[in-house]
């Protein structure tokens, strides 16, 4: 490393690294309770308390063993008494218990032994003293706490250096993600006021400074051995960051190692400069000690001076301006018209806004950093009265002069309720969400007040607000959007408009808040950085051209662009006598600078955050200017470093310029009112309330009950497209999730129609809804959670991230509040579904959907799902084909080459006419079969709307593309607003009265909800009943494969093997292959054998009534020989499966089949290509606790390997199916009053174990083994050297579980009538299996079998991949992580090696058990028979 050195150092400011001989800590790091509890409910243990202090010592000893490896980590020392204590006074507890085990511990010499001790402490309770003269005699006794341990210390122990490690702002940090500031402390902590976030960071810094201050001062530096140094913060940080070695350990907690590294990176800081802003997000790097400053530092060697403030700059004189206008009288006659007011003309004044209004800390000395707290309400730049314009210029000052009887000013300092702020309702630490409120309060104080004539006179009243919001934006950008930041000012605006006479409305834009950071980044002046940081944190924390920091920069440019918009609607300018006039002077304002280019800090207050006086006054003058200014040519870039003049009424314009006295023209009126014409609604309903108390019924729902909104799906739903300009094709990959018909929250209705728009008519605080535009990911998308591109496998990942966002985020009440939650999915599938037709046929869609729905029907209380039927893909190639000189025929190839790209009339597009259908069936079964109607609180409804759409057409006959995005797929604005009416509309319709059909032309309105039907349309409240399944006539399928035919030359490799190829098909193995009990339909036929009917053999009827795996294959080569008809023996063909057979029977089985084919007259042995079948085991695992030396993995495999030896010595041109045993644990659900015959009775090795005992798991394993080991056989290398033959493992058994009913439980139609072995039905779902498995990969076989009924489940083979799969021709095997080695054939009998070894193990625990059994009973003849 080289930073060894032989010599220990002699004193404490020349202490290296590598001198550290121990580390030891004390204090508790888990001592703030959450903000939602009460702190005397906490349960504190003193596991919890030490546990992180430890680990953090534990770190650290880590580090420094890299430059001293003998260093001695210590424990923390613990309290017995384990609940938290206000304050610091345990400490004192823990400090004299580590000092006697350091001079107790043998290991450590404790006189000359150098020691590194941490004291960690919180500067502050989080229940901190709720009024401002509390602080500092809180702050002075903590002091005095650690003080007195500090000089205990210092008197007791030699050689040490102690670090005071301040955990306050790490534990601010955590509070801060709990909830938006510290909104709810005040319950929590019985505060009488709300705590203003000011008010914590004040106290911290204040805190720290005081330390910083003492420490320097040497009263811990009289000896040369020993000092005390203060770490300001641990700033928590996810130490996955830090790039470099961390610490190892698997038992360290994340909090912990962030710890940990930030304190040891801060150890190699000067003091002093400690404050260092790690930036979120980036990797970083582990500091370490430099060959120029080798030593740990100390206030006296890093030559540390206290900064004084009040020497970097002379206090301000006060800013005060003359007024000298020629014209300054009222109007000859009090206006009428807003439009004709005169500033002399002005009564009344007022003004909303946060601390910037309040006046935060605009009449702090220079270095008073805790004066910051006070509001100097009277020197506000829009509202304060203080003195008079000579002295102090605001623009209640300002007018007057105009109008000396101007009352609603404010004075002196003081908070919003104080008798001095008047009408001054600002509120420190306000956001946008809070102005309502304020407006509430503004109205009600001037409706009050008798010196006020509420009617009669004139108010101007100035709204200021943003930068808390833009501060805290990165937190929750959903929260924090553009459309909820504006629409709380059209709150506010809309309570002023509707109930105040006679105003002239202010509203400031919020400035570029970005150029803050110029002044926390310079150097050369001074600024409480940690004050800075903690007040606006997501405009410094991040670093200069991050993705981050651009984020902000364009949120706070769509802050001000959507104020704009707001205004420029024109809504405010309904009436003569009120207007809302924007004031731009602060949107582009730069950072003031000195003559020597550095930020002027004496615009500011001590804080470097807030306004001084300085700044209100410039304020005030643009203020004044903006206001007479014409609308549409005001200044918004002022320089406050330039004295701002006041220009004066001109006589022909002697008004307060508003938009119709400066002929000014909204610029958005006529293009919102046609954007509005086609985007947005009316809403008629008269009845908006919601029910009277909640509803605790699904079926009672109206729409004003609902709380919450979501959705799932693909493209179509998250959004993509749908505001891109008809040229720009790039822009649909951008995910307008904000325009979203089912989940998009952008704007309001009148602009943007949305379903969750459509909601917030009926309930304002609806959450849940996505704003702008991004991936799932982001925050805004919030309960949107579709993915573009998604299928319907992939629904099952959303619908679990819905529910985890449902559950965490504390704006929903996940048990109480009602959810709509809106599923798309289908049309993604379908374009691919012609790649691979099983794996997208309608039967796995089904399942998917059902995945996702059973998901949300166990998880999620309180809800109503939207099934939408998807959007019919035939639309989109109607659209593609009749513009393809407009539609890009590459983009449409890449998205729907399955639908788009096919001929007209071909056979491939007649059978995706089929799919779809099957598809659109499949809904509509999966949601009539009532499965989701089970509880009282939850329901799935199909809204059919979208299932049949006609396209609007162009007058040349042409479909109408303005309805789509440039790609000519996804749906555009145009499109969602008709999807959204239609949704709606679809929920207010009683189900079978449902409209199944959109018209994208025609005129839809909004329907309402009537007295006689308040609720959203559920199958209970529409007096509706499910139809009842279709009457399933046999168990046959429907064949759908295009290309049959065999290959053009007999095939002489295994490799190149087409079904067609097959001429012989064989089977060996126990009752399962001699389909015993298959058709019976009581006990006295369950011993016959339905050989015809067996899923690997059979060959009766054909596959439209029958479905095996030769009427498969008869489909392809109707010539096919060797299968089984019929139930008897001499019919049995090439089936030689005999019931109740052991593995130890196979060989003798392969031995005569051989025989029989070289006997056969219909079989030319060695040119016809076979295909044989083997499944046995079943009854080894059965018996296999009464005797497992006989039926051990070890024999399994033998008798495997023997059949294979015979046929691989005997038989050319052969392909052999191994078929893994299946699951046999999941049997044992299978019982009740049908079954004629008990699990136990038939496997008794499964049957009678208990649950969770030792005895089941073992069965299980040797299950596992028995499979595992036939894999190992099957991929020997002893049968790969022949080119005509392969064995290939087929896995559909290997996880298979025993298929449910409706209601749960196992469905018996796939049993025979003793349970255990197979109906025709599970001979038929076998046979499919099989198949399907026959043409997957080697690697990426399906191990489960889909018991979802279907006719369209059998996979077809592919152009590109025509043969049946073997290990060879499957190509390298799928690796993990996306390594780009192979894996050696050999790699997959690694892991069946090494559980046969286990077995020897498992076979003398069964026998040694065995031998103290009681004597079992003897078994049946129907238990032997499998």
């Amino acid at each position: 490393m080289g930073f060894f050195h032989m010599d220990s150092a002699w004193e404490v400011h020349a202490l290296r690294i590598s001198d550290i001989k121990v580390i030891g800590a004390i204090g508790n790091l888990k001592t703030t309770p959450d903000a939602r509890m009460i702190p005397k409910q906490q349960k504190w243990t003193e596991r919890n308390q030490m546990q992180e202090c430890t680990q953090i010592v534990t770190v650290l000893s880590d580090f420094i063993k890299r430059f001293n490896p003998s260093v001695l980590p210590l424990s923390c020392p613990t309290d017995e008494d384990a609940s938290p204590r206000v304050g610091n006074e345990d400490l004192r507890v823990q400090a004299r218990e580590l000092v006697q085990h350091m001079k107790k511990n043998e290991q450590v010499d404790f006189n000359n032994d150098w020691k590194l001790i941490n004291v960690f402490f919180n500067a502050q309770n989080q229940c901190h003293p709720c009024s401002s003269s509390q602080q500092e005699d809180h702050m002075t006794s903590s002091m005095q706490e650690l003080t007195r341990i500090l000089d205990y210390l210092h008197q007791e122990v030699p050689k040490a250096f102690v670090i005071l490690v301040d955990t306050s702002e790490a534990e601010n940090a955590s509070l801060s993600h709990q909830d938006h500031g510290t909104r709810g402390l005040n319950e929590v902590c019985e505060c009488t006021e709300e705590p203003f976030r000011l008010t914590t960071v004040m106290q911290r810094w204040y805190y720290q400074n005081s330390w910083e201050k003492f420490l320097a001062s040497g009263r811990y530096d009289t000896q040369d051995t020993f000092t005390a140094i203060y770490q300001p913060f641990l700033q928590e940080v996810d130490p996955s960051l830090f790039l470099g070695k961390q610490a190892s350990g698997h038992f360290l907690s994340k909090s912990s190692v962030a710890r940990a590294l930030s304190l040891w990176n801060s150890m190699m800081d000067p003091t002093g400069k400690k404050e260092e802003l790690i930036p979120a997000g980036k990797g970083i790097p582990i500091k370490c000690p430099t060959q120029e400053c080798p030593y740990l530092f100390t206030y006296r060697n890093s030559k540390y001076l206290p900064i004084s403030p009040k020497t970097t700059r002379k206090t301000e004189m006060k800013e005060g301006s003359e007024v000298r206008c020629p014209d300054m009288n009222p109007s000859n006659v009090v206006p009428t018209s807003v439009h004709n007011l005169r500033p002399a003309d002005i009564k009344v004044i007022g003004a909303l806004g946060d601390s910037l209004t309040a006046g935060n800390g605009a009449g702090s000395s220079p270095g008073n950093v805790l004066d910051v707290l006070t509001q100097y309400r009277g020197l506000s730049w829009s509202v304060g009265g203080n003195e008079n314009i000579s002295t102090v210029t605001t623009l209640a000052n300002i007018l007057r002069e105009f109008n000396p009887s101007l009352i609603g000013f404010s004075t002196g300092t003081g908070n919003q309720n104080s008798a001095a702020a008047f009408l001054n309702q600002a509120v420190a630490g306000a956001r946008a969400e809070d102005l309502p409120s304020q407006a509430r309060r503004l109205v009600n104080l001037m409706k009050n007040d008798t010196r006020i004539n509420f009617q009669e006179d004139w108010k101007i009243i100035t709204l200021f607000i943003g930068g808390n919001d833009l501060c805290d934006s990165c937190n929750n950008l959903v929260h924090y959007s553009p459309q909820n930041f504006t629409g709380n000012i059209g709150k506010a605006l809309d309570i002023l408009h509707e109930e105040v006479p006679r105003a002239f409305v202010n509203l400031v834009t919020v400035l570029t808040i970005s150029s803050l950071r110029e002044l926390y980044q310079a150097e050369k002046v001074y600024c409480p950085r940690l004050i800075l940081r903690s007040l606006c944190p997501c405009v410094l924390k991040f670093e200069d051209n991050s993705t981050e920091l651009a984020t902000l920069i364009q949120l706070n440019k769509q802050y001000q662009e959507e104020t704009h918009r707001l205004v420029d609607s024109g809504k405010y300018d309904t009436k003569d006598d009120f207007t809302v006039v924007l004031q731009p002077f602060l949107e582009h304002v730069p950072m003031p600078k000195t003559s020597e280019g550095l930020p002027d800090s004496s615009f500011f207050a001590p804080d470097c955050f807030h306004f001084h006086s300085k700044t209100h006054a410039r304020a005030a003058r643009a203020l004044w200017n903006n206001m007479l200014q014409p609308v549409g040519e005001k200044n918004n870039e002022e320089r406050f470093e330039n004295m701002i003049d006041l220009i004066c009424p001109s006589q022909n314009q002697p008004y307060l310029r508003t938009y119709k006295n400066s002929n000014y023209t909204y610029p958005t009126a006529t293009a919102t009112t046609t954007a509005a014409a086609v985007y947005g609604s009316q809403l008629q309903c008269e009845d908006r309330a919601p029910s009277t108390s909640l509803p605790t019924s699904v079926h009672a729902l109206k729409p004003a009950d609902i709380q919450v909104v979501a959705a799932v799906g693909d493209s179509l739903t998250a959004g993509n497209g749908i505001g891109s300009k008809p040229d720009d094709l790039p822009d649909v990959s951008t995910q307008y999730r904000g325009l979203s018909y089912s989940a998009g929250g952008d704007a309001s209705l009148e602009s943007v129609t949305t379903l969750p728009n459509i909601l917030r008519k009926f309930n304002r605080n609806l959450t849940g809804f996505a704003v702008g535009v991004g991936s799932a990911d982001d925050a805004n998308a919030f309960l949107n959670q579709a993915v573009p591109g998604a299928k319907a496998e992939d629904l099952i990942k959303q619908v679990q991230t819905l529910v985890q966002k449902m559950k965490t985020d504390q704006r929903i009440d996940f048990q109480r509040d009602w959810k709509v939650v809106t599923l798309l999915i289908g049309t993604t599938d379908l374009c691919d579904y012609c790649t691979d037709s099983n794996l997208y046929s309608a039967t796995k869609f089904s399942a998917h959907l059902r995945n996702a729905l059973d998901f949300l029907h166990r998880e999620v209380p309180r809800a109503l799902v939207n099934l939408v039927d998807f959007l019919n893909p035939m639309i989109l190639r109607q659209v593609f084909l009749g513009n393809q000189d407009k539609c890009p025929i590459q983009q449409a190839s890449f998205l729907c080459n399955c639908l788009l790209m096919v001929r007209e009339g071909s056979p491939e597009l007649a059978r995706m006419k089929e799919v779809i259908e099957d598809y659109q069936s499949s809904i509509r079964h999966l949601v009539e079969s009532g499965h989701y109607d089970t509880r009282e609180d939850f329901t799935v409804v199909l809204q059919p709307f979208i299932e049949n759409t006609s396209l609007a057409f162009q007058p040349d006959g042409s479909p109408d593309v303005s309805f789509f995005a440039p790609d000519c797929i996804h749906p555009n604005q145009k499109f969602h607003s008709q999807l959204s009416r239609a949704l709606w509309n679809n929920m207010l319709q009683p189900l079978g009265k449902k409209m199944n059909f959109l018209d994208l032309a025609a005129d839809i309105a909004l329907s309402c909800p009537t007295q006689e039907e308040p609720f959203l349309r559920t199958y209970r409240n529409s007096n509706y009943t499910y139809s009842a399944n279709p009457t399933i006539e046999n168990w046959g399928s429907d064949f759908l494969c295009l290309e049959q035919g065999s290959s053009n030359s007999g095939p002489t490799s295994v490799h190149q093997l087409r079904p067609a190829d097959i001429k012989v098909v064989a089977a060996l193995g126990d009752s399962l292959t001699t389909a015993l009990g298959a058709g019976a339909t009581n006990i006295t036929s369950l011993s016959t054998a339905w050989r015809g009917v067996s899923w690997s053999i059979g060959g009766d009827g054909i596959l439209e009534t029958h479905t095996t795996l030769p009427n498969i294959l008869k489909k392809f080569n109707p010539s096919l020989h060797g299968f089984s008809t019929g139930t008897e023996k001499e019919t049995a063909g090439l089936n030689v499966a005999v019931g109740g057979a052991l593995a130890q029977d196979l060989p003798s089985q392969a031995r005569e089949l051989v025989d029989k084919m070289k006997n056969s007259l219909e079989i030319n042995l060695e040119q016809d290509w076979k295909l044989i079948t083997i499944l046995i085991g079943s009854n080894d695992l059965c018996q296999y606790c009464e005797n497992p030396e006989a039926h051990s993995v070890k024999n399994y495999v033998q008798s495997l390997q023997q059949a294979l030896d015979i046929f691989y010595k005997e038989l050319p041109r052969t392909f052999i199916n191994v078929v893994e045993i299946m699951e046999m644990v999941d049997l044992r659900q299978i019982q009740g009053g049908k079954c004629e015959v008990t699990t136990e009775s038939i496997c008794p090795c499964f049957g009678r174990s208990l649950d969770n005992s030792l005895e089941l798991q073992e069965m299980k394993d040797i299950n596992r083994h028995f499979q595992s080991g036939s894999s190992m056989i099957t991929y020997s290398h002893q049968y790969m050297e022949r080119e005509d033959f392969a064995v290939v493992v087929q896995p559909f058994f290997q996880s298979t579980v025993v298929p449910l009913d409706d209601k749960g439980k196992p469905d018996l139609s796939f049993f025979s009538v003793d349970c255990f072995h197979f109906s025709e039905r599970g001979h038929a779902e076998m046979a499919i299996a099989l198949w399907n498995n026959m043409l997957e990969p080697v690697g990426q076989k399906q191990t489960y079998n889909n018991f979802t009924y279907s006719r369209t489940k059998v996979k077809c083979p592919t152009s590109d991949n025509p043969y049946f799969y073997t290990l060879r021709n499957s190509g390298p095997l799928p690796q993990e992580n996306n390594t780009a080695s192979r894996v050696p054939y050999w790699a997959v009998l690694v892991a069946a090696a090494a559980s046969f070894v286990a077995t020897l193990v498992l076979v003398l625990v069964w026998r040694t058990r065995k031998c103290s059994r009681k004597e079992e009973r003897p078994i049946n003849l129907v238990s032997t028979v499998f």
